[in-house]
């Protein structure tokens, strides 16, 4: 269940993926292209629904500049492409980009190179955000990776598909690279996104894999690969992450406490290296909703923690341990896209005589490298209830907890020929009840971090006062709450249900709602 060691490793080379360089696909073959639509008037969902049916390519616009709703008129004859798009804007700043498939309309915002002061040498920050959906049935993708590639800046998004990514203007020229399993990288230029709020649709990748060569390919033997690759998939010198770390409570549906901070993590070496990793937290701050009548008061137990274990690279978890191989079933089950990379799917889940509760899931292997890009895993549901309440803290003598789920994901990301951890997440469930009660109460909890920056230069270990009691319960270490904590950090936008359930609570928590413009 929980690491049982440490890997052996032993370094072997692979060739680096070089990360292509944006191609954008010549404007002139579709823009200019002839369209004529039915009718003498259209309204804009419709004109842009029709090209996308003759063309095959797909819109991404910003709905607050593109109004869907607008009817406009059709000329009798046919008309290039370009001049249709600017029947849909119907305004003169609105701009076109074509990039492979897709279709960009965009405000291009005034990017300066200063903030503005004279004087001021720090560069403008602007800020991008987005939905991110799935292009046949524009349902949200949920904990997609968007960021720099090559420069190792990014986040992910939450529950909803959304996410923000705070930049300086040195990277108003660079690419922006949109990664979920299964899909098609998008690539966008960052000029074309910012100031705007889109939604960016994304397609499936389908490999056609004969089923005789995964029949072929041992999953023991991939995982073996995986342990003997370490030092050259993730590093033998340590590396100094920044992100965003949060976790949450909820009881039927409305949180009892929401907790958050900007944190740095010392990540040791992957291998050869007896050195424990350290986590440092630079902001942090609270949201409580809880009444003096609360007598079920439930906190996440160690939260901090969890996120550095669930480094499977760095803590061997006993599903990637030969040791333990004859737990557990393996099948090679599919092979799979993630970052234009191919990748393995390597199922796994206890044998059937083994009745304790062990993991089960899913591992991504790179195919030439072995690298794991992502786990995603959870406790057998079988025998969850046997874990008591190992998980949580501060619970009364009068109540029973009694686990329903207990799930993880990590994952990965592919930075100039290395693997830095780049998003954890956990959630668990419980079921509440107290002693002579006739109903139960249900506890959801989830605790996340997204690595917004990495740095490979300069990293020293902190020192002793400035560690984060990373064993405690994180929630009772933060003394309040600051509105004005986002500064100049990137961070994860709630969910919609989150801030919904925040804002009937405003009176009491300040000006949470005006997260969506960072201070």
């Amino acid at each position: 269940m929980w690491p049982t060691g440490s890997a052996r490793n032993r370094g072997i080379a692979f060739a680096a993926l070089l990360l292509l360089p944006l191609q954008l696909f010549s404007q002139n073959n579709i823009l200019d292209r002839e369209i004529r639509l039915p009718g003498n008037s259209i309204r804009v969902s419709k004109a842009l629904s029709e090209v996308s049916r003759l063309t095959g390519y797909l819109f991404t616009y910003d709905s607050r500049i593109i109004n869907s709703d607008r009817t406009f008129s059709l000329p009798s004859n046919d008309m290039p492409l370009r001049e249709l798009l600017d029947s849909v804007s119907d305004d003169p700043d609105v701009r076109v980009s074509v990039i492979g498939k897709h279709i960009i309309l965009y405000r291009e915002a005034d990017i300066r190179p200063d903030c503005g002061k004279e004087n001021d040498p720090t560069p403008a920050v602007i800020q991008i955000s987005g939905r991110i959906t799935d292009a046949e049935t524009a349902e949200p993708l949920p904990y997609a990776t968007i960021g720099i590639s090559h420069r190792g800046r990014g986040t992910v998004t939450n529950f909803n598909g959304d996410f923000i990514l705070r930049l300086n203007s040195q990277f108003v020229e660079d690419t922006l690279s949109v990664s979920y399993v299964g899909y098609v990288n998008r690539l966008i230029p960052v000029r074309s996104l910012t100031g705007n709020i889109l939604t960016i649709s994304m397609e499936r990748d389908y490999i056609p894999i004969p089923e005789i060569i995964i029949r072929a390919q041992d999953p023991r033997l991939i995982i073996r690969k995986i342990l003997s690759s370490v030092a050259a998939n993730y590093g033998t010198t340590p590396t100094l992450l920044t992100g965003f770390y949060r976790e949450g409570v909820y009881r039927k549906k409305e949180p009892q406490v929401y907790s958050e901070a900007v944190v740095q993590i010392y990540k040791s070496p992957y291998a050869r290296s007896l050195q424990n990793d350290q986590i440092k937290v630079l902001r942090s701050r609270k949201i409580e909703n809880l009444e003096v009548k609360d007598t079920l008061a439930v906190r996440l137990k160690a939260g901090l923690s969890a996120t550095l274990t669930l480094d499977v690279m760095r803590n061997l978890f006993d599903f990637l341990d030969p040791a333990s191989f004859d737990s557990y079933e393996y099948h090679l089950t599919d092979i799979v896209t993630i970052d234009d990379q191919s990748a393995f799917v390597v199922s796994f889940r206890q044998r059937e005589d083994i009745t304790e509760p062990l993991m089960q899931g899913d591992i991504y292997i790179n195919v030439e490298s072995y690298a794991v890009m992502l786990a995603d895993f959870e406790i057998n549901p079988l025998y969850i209830d046997r874990t008591g309440t190992s998980y949580i803290s501060r619970l009364p003598r009068s109540y029973s907890m009694k686990p329903e789920y207990v799930r993880y994901r990590t994952r990965y990301r592919y930075v100039e020929g290395r693997y830095f951890l780049s998003h954890v997440r956990g959630d668990l469930g419980f079921m509440a009840r107290g002693r002579k009660k006739l109903f139960s109460s249900r506890f959801n909890i989830f605790f996340e971090l997204a690595v917004t920056d990495h740095r490979t230069t300069g990293v020293a270990r902190f020192d002793h006062d400035e560690l984060a009691p990373a064993y405690s319960v994180f929630s009772n270490t933060i003394t309040g709450y600051d509105a004005g904590f986002w500064k100049g950090f990137d961070f994860l936008k709630p969910e919609e249900d989150l801030v919904e359930a925040l804002q009937r609570l405003q009176i009491r928590l300040g000006e949470f709602a005006g997260q969506d413009s960072p201070q």
